[in-house]
């Protein structure tokens, strides 16, 4: 099963991933991590996201989608995986759908966990509150929310269209949430789980 796991930041996308991943048996690819594991492997692709990570620049979609590519490739993501924090915007999903066909590994579906903005805050907050985090203040929560809704809540509307769309209630209990993503996976396209 190849997913996109994605919704606005502090809806418990890693936290799922974590879980989703030991259940379907496929890797849970996050673009950050990928990005430091190229850094600290020294590969070609590694030396280049260094140089510009170390200018102070942002990683170009180029090459976060090469290094997706690599990625994907391996043999533990052959039979599917989960991809958290990425396509982040449309020119992203764009370009993972042309590459995922290219290679032969279309994504089967796009899961969105839907959660309250003022819930989101809350949620936040009292992560900046236990572990010290200063994006995690109201102010700056709301501003990233800003951001998602702007850039990369249309990529709904593009799996949407493409009929790959499940929407998911992101809140309540982990297990909670974790049981509805199943019946979102178990039940196939274009289902909304409520």
């Amino acid at each position: 099963m190849r997913i996109v796991l994605f919704g606005p930041p502090g809806s418990g996308k890693g936290t799922q991933a974590a879980t989703l991943k030991d259940r379907l048996a496929v890797p849970h690819i996050s673009t950050g991590d990928l990005l430091r594991a190229a850094v600290k492997a020294g590969t070609p692709l590694g030396q280049k996201v260094k140089s510009v990570m170390e200018a102070g620049q942002l990683v170009s979609d180029d090459l976060v989608l090469d290094l997706l590519e690599d990625r994907v490739a391996q043999d533990d993501a052959r039979a599917g995986f989960i991809l958290d924090g990425y396509p982040r915007n449309l020119a992203q999903a764009n370009a993972l759908d042309a590459m995922l066909e290219r290679i032969g590994q279309p994504l089967d579906m796009a899961l969105l966990l839907e959660v309250p903005h003022e819930l989101i805050v809350e949620r936040l907050a009292g992560r900046a509150a236990a572990e010290g985090r200063k994006d995690d203040d109201p102010e700056t929560v709301r501003a990233r929310l800003k951001v998602y809704a702007e850039q990369t809540a249309p990529v709904a509307d593009f799996y949407r269209q493409r009929r790959q769309l499940s929407e998911v209630d992101g809140t309540g209990t982990v297990d909670e949430v974790q049981a509805r993503l199943m019946g979102a996976i178990g039940a196939g396209d274009s289902v909304t789980a409520a």
